[in-house]
């Protein structure tokens, strides 16, 4: 317990990490305020110049309660961690301009910004502000958290026309879509398998050395051709991409022939895949 704790608690400082450094040495040192309170905090700044680093511990202080109510204890916790961190880190963390390009700078902040929530989000934990709003529509509503911050963070980008020019607005919007992006393919597309359906008279060698060979499992499924009439096997294999091109070499070396199709899948849930184990 106490281990698994402490391994979450390094992810979600690192977490904590990452973000500061894209807000001090990529974002923040071109304007460009891309959503958050780590955005407002930037415009606040700028506009009235108010504390950076205050302005990121009051608006999360206020948004703590909310998550305790609507996330429970959980989240909370490890949200107090992440949103205490955050502006001890900030404050850390040097305020220097890495990059001198804008665009160069905005493109690896964004990319850098959206793994660090992802990790806070894989962790059951958030920076507080408005990494809060998106757990919040995941829970009730079933929405994407990607999509959730995206809106969210739409919402502060659109003060930066009152403070910035027109460009760091625009920088703004690129940024959070980026930010969506990176998550998106995180939560989904980072981790796809390949689902095959094989169909072969000579699937018992197939399935033997899909065994032996890759060390995944095979599900049978009895079929009828519609024009001959004739009862086949059907075999359907799910496995990483890594272990597709050896599959075909399967196949083709027992059939040639062999009929497969085959289709990419993002979520896969079980045995062999989120459990350990050696085979489906």
């Amino acid at each position: 317990m106490l281990k698994h704790w402490l391994i979450k608690l390094a992810y979600i400082t690192l977490a904590i990490v990452l973000i500061s450094v894209c807000v001090n040495m990529f974002l923040a040192p071109h304007n460009i305020a891309a959503g958050g309170l780590t955005g407002l905090a930037i415009i606040l700044e700028e506009w009235l110049g108010l504390s950076r680093t205050w302005v990121i511990l009051i608006g999360n202080a206020a948004l703590l309660v909310v998550t305790l109510f609507l996330l429970g204890k959980e989240v909370f916790i490890n949200t107090v961690i992440g949103a205490s961190m955050l502006p001890l880190v900030i404050g850390i963390v040097p305020r220097i301009t890495l990059i001198n390009d804008t665009m160069l700078s905005m493109l690896i902040g964004s990319a850098l910004f959206g793994i660090a929530v992802s990790i806070l989000y894989a962790n059951n934990a958030s920076s507080g502000g408005t990494a809060i709003p998106p757990l919040i529509l995941k829970k009730y509503f079933n929405m994407n958290t990607s999509v959730g911050l995206f809106i969210s963070d739409g919402i502060i980008v659109v003060l930066c026309l009152w403070v910035f020019d027109v460009d760091a607005f625009f920088y703004a919007i690129a940024s959070i879509f980026i930010t969506s992006v990176v998550m998106s393919y995180i939560e989904n597309g980072a981790n796809k398998k390949k689902m095959v359906y094989i169909i072969s008279d000579l699937h018992q060698m197939i399935i033997q050395d899909i065994h032996n060979i890759i060390g995944r499992g095979v599900t049978v499924i009895p079929a009828v051709g519609a024009y001959e009439q004739q009862e086949k096997a059907m075999l359907l294999v799910t496995l990483d991409k890594k272990d597709y091109q050896q599959l075909i070499n399967i196949v083709n070396t027992h059939d040639p022939y062999a009929f497969m199709i085959t289709d990419t899948v993002t979520d896969v849930h079980g045995k062999g895949f989120t459990y350990e184990s050696g085979s489906v």
